[in-house]
């Protein structure tokens, strides 16, 4: 399908989703001042944002490459010219272009703000901020002077300190909000942040972060999973032995599986999570519709069907194929069955029937509609 209205709405959400007017900031500011309230500040690389900035970067990865096999080599440095008569090499070369442009300002404007880091969730972005950091240092790309590697790498490793200073519960579990004083694991934790944990410590060789990055994931398949189903709950208090918020939730399956795909790219993630990433995989395309997608709660086939989740399993699915830990024609079916459930939900160059923000525990509004947690997944799919 064509994938530049996607694209180009995602490019644009990149640098305006998220971002407070001045009416967000004035109330801001009077909590803080008459109320004596604390509100935290703007986020500016929040989870939503990192979900589109992962997927401009796989269709960057997708236009870069379509571009080397025309040409037998890089990039050319006239990418973003029209070389001849070539249409199709300028189109795709124009694309990859584009994506890089608003990379570098979604990147840029977080890093002269000062690298300002809130949540855990900000570290979804750093997957994105690794990969260019890679790309630059092994001089396969050049973004030019808006941001060179010795910012990027110190962007990566802010994210990453950032990472291994995070409070944790007895078992060396990230706590998804404790400045709240909560003591509670979420599994969006996962996702979020172990994919750029391993990856840090694969990049620079510091097995510390690669350790902490499975052991979240090792947690949870210990204290956050429904025995009977093998679908995780959304979380889990160590402290009162408890699990929370519903079993199947179908972007908890879509987080768990993400953050097990990202922490296998070398052999110490793949001996320690490949049988349970097949586990998670197998019990999850039980659930999955005729029609190809999975409900917002996988169990509830009756209930509506959710394009988030259907996009974050489908990632998953993708990256355990070509890890070669997810073989055979049963994930290769689930996989072409979701795509096309997500063709079918894209419209105007969103994609649609997205269950809306998660509240907490239990708090799932049934509002569907198009969202960045659809849209950032999609690319990386279709």
């Amino acid at each position: 399908m064509n994938k530049i209205p996607l694209i180009e709405n995602a490019c644009k959400e990149l640098m305006e989703y998220g971002v407070r007017g001045w009416q967000e900031k004035g109330r801001d500011l009077a909590k803080r001042l008459l109320l004596q309230r604390k509100t935290p500040g703007e986020d500016l690389i929040f989870w939503p944002t990192g979900l589109l900035a992962a997927g401009l970067w796989a269709c960057r990865e997708e236009s870069a490459a379509a571009v080397k096999d025309r040409v037998g080599a890089a990039l050319p440095d006239n990418a973003g010219q029209r070389p001849g008569d070539d249409a199709k090499l300028w189109h795709t070369g124009q694309v990859t272009a584009g994506i890089e442009r608003s990379l570098v300002a979604y990147f840029d404007r977080w890093l002269k703000k000062g690298m300002p880091l809130i949540y855990v969730d900000d570290l979804l972005a750093g997957e994105t901020l690794l990969n260019m950091y890679r790309c630059v240092r092994d001089k396969k790309a050049d973004f030019g002077e808006s941001i060179s590697e010795e910012q990027l790498k110190t962007g990566v490793d802010r994210m990453a300190f950032y990472g291994a200073d995070q409070p944790r519960d007895g078992a060396g579990s990230f706590l998804y909000r404790p400045a709240g004083g909560e003591k509670t694991v979420f599994v969006d934790g996962i996702g979020l942040a172990c994919p750029f944990l391993y990856q840090y410590g694969e990049v620079f060789d510091r097995q510390e972060y690669k350790e902490l990055a499975v052991l979240q994931i090792v947690n949870f398949l210990s204290y956050g999973m429904d025995g009977k189903t093998g679908l995780p709950y959304h979380g889990y208090d160590m402290t009162d032995g408890c699990k929370y918020g519903i079993i199947g939730w179908g972007r908890a399956v879509g987080w768990l599986l993400r953050g097990m795909a990202g922490c296998m790219v070398s052999g110490y993630g793949r001996e320690r999570l490949a049988g349970p990433c097949t586990a998670l995989a197998d019990a999850a395309i039980a659930w999955q519709r005729p029609d190809g997608f999975f409900s917002w709660q996988l169990e509830a086939l009756d209930g509506p069907a959710d394009t988030s989740a259907t996009g974050m399993i489908c990632t998953g699915l993708k990256s355990g194929m070509e890890s070669g830990i997810l073989a055979g024609g049963t994930y290769e079916k689930a996989f072409e069955a979701g795509r096309h459930a997500l063709e079918r939900s894209v419209r105007d160059g969103r994609v649609y029937r997205c269950s809306g923000e998660c509240e907490g525990f239990s708090q799932y509004p049934q509002c569907y509609g198009a969202y960045p947690w659809s849209l950032g997944p999609a690319l990386e799919v279709l």
